[in-house]
């Protein structure tokens, strides 16, 4: 098959390509069909030095691109074992955006284990995709982006866990685990607010959600000075929390808008049907059950599933389901504008009899200043 291959300039080469990168960053565009490597490159070279290949073509990367972005058809072996002869190109590259066109939790799994530091799923968005590849200086000035290490781990080990679950393959417990403990260690070094650009940077939707929730789970566990085995637990039973997820099209989960009667049932099944999925495996504890099935209940017997009340909430599951909701105020969708910190922590607040007082009261910091 003829190498498909775009650049900005009109004269083919490399010296074209070089050419280009002086003055604008360097991006290569990975696809399995011309029509899909045209439309991204079209897309893209008003802004950035594009060059492309077919990934049935023989690889011809010569510069190193800033960023990679690859459109192909997923549950394809032919093209995931294109991609995988690339891989240790793509592994250099600051951003590897994967573009995938079906929204399940198969193809977005595939994508992060072929090393996708994010995925955008759905149609084409020029809009989305060029925001995806700004300069992330930009969205923070005179700050320096951490190496992004810790949250491919956990992205890659969400994206298992949520695999694992929708085709009955085992679950990998340890490196869950140990995705927890490195973004609990890039939390101590470098602070919460790095942590949440970062991910909202390079996640969207349900992943975006669970690694918010991990990183402001551990942060308040740090400011309340708990024990290094109850700072496991915690971001432990945050990294699986949303493990019931899994079996709910990404349709409702990543839905704009308001859900109906029906979604919002479906979307409730979530903590029975990850307690369901992890109950009988032997290295998950009780505590963890109990904060995968409760996260969403309130002091005031008002939640799901089992509307527990009070004493019957414990401590994790408490500062769990106060970590879980901020974190769902404050995170990034592209439909609408992401809610200051201090605009979610009014919310928590006004929650009178749900949330432990002296709880929210202890959250302050992390909320507005961590």
């Amino acid at each position: 098959m003829q190498n498909a291959r775009t650049i900005t300039s009109p004269v083919k080469g490399d010296g074209a390509i070089r050419a280009a990168q002086s003055a604008r960053p360097f991006v290569h565009v990975l696809a399995d069909t011309s029509d899909k490597l045209s439309s991204i490159c079209a897309a893209l070279e008003q802004q950035f030095a594009v060059a492309g290949e077919r990934l049935d073509a023989e690889a011809k990367l010569t510069q190193m691109p800033f960023a990679i972005v690859v459109r192909a058809e997923l549950r394809d072996v032919d093209n995931i074992a294109a991609i995988k002869k690339r891989s240790a190109r793509l592994a250099k590259a600051t951003k590897r955006i994967f573009l995938v066109e079906h929204s399940s939790h198969v193809c977005i799994s595939q994508a992060y284990a072929l090393g996708a530091t994010l995925v955008l799923p759905g149609p084409l968005n020029k809009i989305k995709l060029l925001a995806a590849l700004a300069d992330p200086a930009s969205d923070s000035p005179g700050s320096s982006p951490q190496p992004d290490n810790a949250v491919e781990t956990a992205a890659t080990a969400i994206a298992s866990m949520f695999t694992a679950v929708t085709l009955g393959q085992p679950l990998d417990v340890d490196g869950t685990k140990e995705a927890g403990r490195q973004i609990a260690d890039r939390i101590t070094q470098h602070g919460l607010s790095e942590w949440l650009t970062t991910v909202r940077r390079h996640h969207e939707g349900t992943y975006q959600h669970c690694l918010l929730v991990t990183g402001v789970a551990i942060d308040f566990g740090l400011s309340l000075g708990v024990r290094r085995m109850d700072l496991e637990r915690m971001y432990t039973a945050a990294m699986f929390h949303d493990i019931g997820k899994a079996q709910i099209p990404l349709a409702i989960l990543d839905k704009p808008g308001r859900l109906d009667v029906e979604e919002r049932a479906m979307i409730e099944t979530h903590p029975a049907a990850g307690y369901e999925f992890l109950k009988n495996h032997e290295k998950i504890t009780p505590e963890i059950l109990d904060a995968v099935r409760h996260h969403h209940e309130y002091l005031d017997g008002s939640g799901y599933p089992d509307a527990l009340a009070s004493e019957s909430i414990n401590d994790i599951v408490r500062i769990l389901t106060i970590s879980d909701i901020f974190a769902a105020l404050i995170e990034h969708r592209h439909y609408k504008p992401t809610m200051p910190r201090n605009e979610a922590y009014n919310i928590l607040c006004g929650m009178t009899g749900k949330l432990e007082k002296a709880l929210v009261a202890s959250f302050k910091e992390v909320a507005l200043s961590r």
